[in-house]
């Protein structure tokens, strides 16, 4: 960051000594919401870059969190992915960098690759009028690279857990001894992808002179953990209503059928039902994301596969070509279920039914997004019933079925079963060729007492 800039940019008379007029109890804190950035406390230079990226309002996360960020206090913040946290963490920090600026100053952890790729894509955009220097660190690269970005002192460092602990067992010369801020976003996932002794680790290379936010959609027992290791006295702010709650713009169905008519009805709806409209298919298993991919392809649709066992340029290209519209069916493992910014997105198919209700309303939430409509359908098998039932009952309320004809599903029959063919073929020789690597394929790994874990691997930083 220039001097030059510095001395325009960061006089501390800018910055709003005043706390907003707020109160706390039990930890919430109720103040009457502001309804800009400037009445929050942040500085003009940042409400400008606020209004450069489209953000004209406050969310209620940002609106709460925000100014008790600003009183240089720790904090938790309870929050759906969705809800604009990244910004309620990343200016307040980028703002403390304006008054003092320094290397290292703030860590942000994340526990997948493109959380932390699209977080940095933030603080770029947020930072870029005041020069601010950010490196992102992951997992899947080489990390002589990223080795030679962070020699260059950047201010900021986004990082998945296991890669950052890489670097700074073997970095020679990285240190985070001066660090300021240390954000951990998406807490439960991180927790629920087992990075606990992880986070443990390093928490010992960070100064215990800091400030801490905690950012998480769900506060477990394990949440609780890390908080009482990680903050000093934290006020707490809690935006989350109901965890099962959807939007009333989301219109939900399920869709009853035979096991081995599965790939027929997805035809059926992506041809004749969902034709051209941007559409994410969950699969529970990285083997049938990419066999599903494939058999779409080879019946002419554009469909790009995305999971954990894909390359860190492979998975942010299918993202990429997604998001501008250059491929229209993205087939996913729960990777993409959470805490990615996929604007638009018109239709969420669960042609796999995943294991627990809250995982579904994440996968239902990239959809009717920011006050727009959506369709989310289930395809619900004969083996399905009983996750469909917990499914509902989370909900509170049963869903439609979706209305077809058997007669104009079954018209797709022959050119599936063909397409079939050649999709376990490909899947065969893809397998083939990676020799032992294939089994990873498969999606299924064997954890304690020889039980199958399915998906842990599919979201895993790497």
């Amino acid at each position: 960051m220039s001097s030059a800039k510095r001395r325009k940019l960061s006089p501390a008379a800018e910055v709003q000594d005043e706390s907003p007029d707020s109160e706390t109890v039990e930890g919430s804190v109720v103040d009457s919401a502001p309804k800009t950035f400037k009445d929050l406390g942040i500085v003009d230079t940042l409400v400008e870059a606020c209004h450069s990226l489209g953000y004209k309002n406050p969310t209620p996360i940002q609106a709460q969190s925000i100014p008790l960020a600003l009183q240089n206090r720790d904090l938790i913040g309870l929050a759906e992915t969705g809800s604009g946290k990244t910004a309620a963490f990343v200016l307040p920090i980028l703002q403390a960098l304006l008054e003092k600026p320094s290397p290292f100053f703030g860590l942000i952890l994340a526990p997948t690759r493109e959380l932390a790729a699209q977080i940095g894509q933030s603080v770029d955009a947020l930072g870029a009028s005041i020069s601010v220097r950010c490196a992102v660190i992951v997992g899947g690269l080489d990390m002589v690279p990223q080795a030679i970005a962070l020699s260059k002192k950047p201010h900021i460092v986004v990082a998945t857990p296991g890669r950052l602990l890489d670097h700074l067992e073997k970095t020679k010369g990285f240190k985070l001894s001066n660090t300021k801020y240390l954000v951990i976003d998406e807490a439960d996932r991180l927790l629920d992808m087992d990075f606990g002794p992880i986070l443990d680790k390093l928490l010992k290379f960070l100064p215990r002179e800091r400030r801490t936010f905690l950012f998480s959609a769900t506060m477990s027992s394990k949440v609780e953990s890390l908080q009482r290791a990680s903050l000093r006295d934290p006020l707490r702010v809690s935006i989350s209503s109901n965890k099962y709650q959807t939007v009333s713009t989301l219109q939900q169905y399920y869709l009853f059928i035979p096991h081995m008519h599965k790939d027929t009805y997805l035809i059926f709806l992506v041809a004749s039902e969902f034709t051209g409209r941007s559409t994410i298919i969950f699969t529970r298993t990285v083997y049938e994301t990419q066999r599903v991919a494939i058999f779409l392809r080879y019946l002419g649709f554009g469909a790009i596969p995305l999971h954990g066992q894909l390359s860190q340029s492979a998975r942010l290209g299918a993202l990429n070509k997604f998001k501008s519209g250059s491929r229209d069916i993205l087939v996913a493992t729960d990777v993409a279920a959470r805490g990615l910014d996929i604007p638009k997105v018109d239709v969420v198919i669960n042609y796999d039914l995943p294991q627990d209700s809250k995982t579904y309303i994440h996968r239902v939430g990239r959809t009717a997004r920011a006050g727009n409509a959506g369709q989310a359908l289930s395809l619900v098998t004969q083996y399905d019933l009983e996750i469909y039932q917990r499914i509902e009952a989370a909900l509170g309320k049963k869903l439609g079925e979706y209305e077809t004809s058997k007669e104009e599903v079954m018209v797709f029959k022959p050119r599936v079963e063909e397409a079939q063919r050649h999709s376990r073929n490909e899947m065969k020789n893809l397998m083939d060729d990676r020799g032992n690597k294939g089994s990873v394929l498969r999606g299924r790994h064997t954890g304690k007492g020889g039980k199958r874990r399915h998906d842990a691997m599919d979201a895993e930083e790497g």
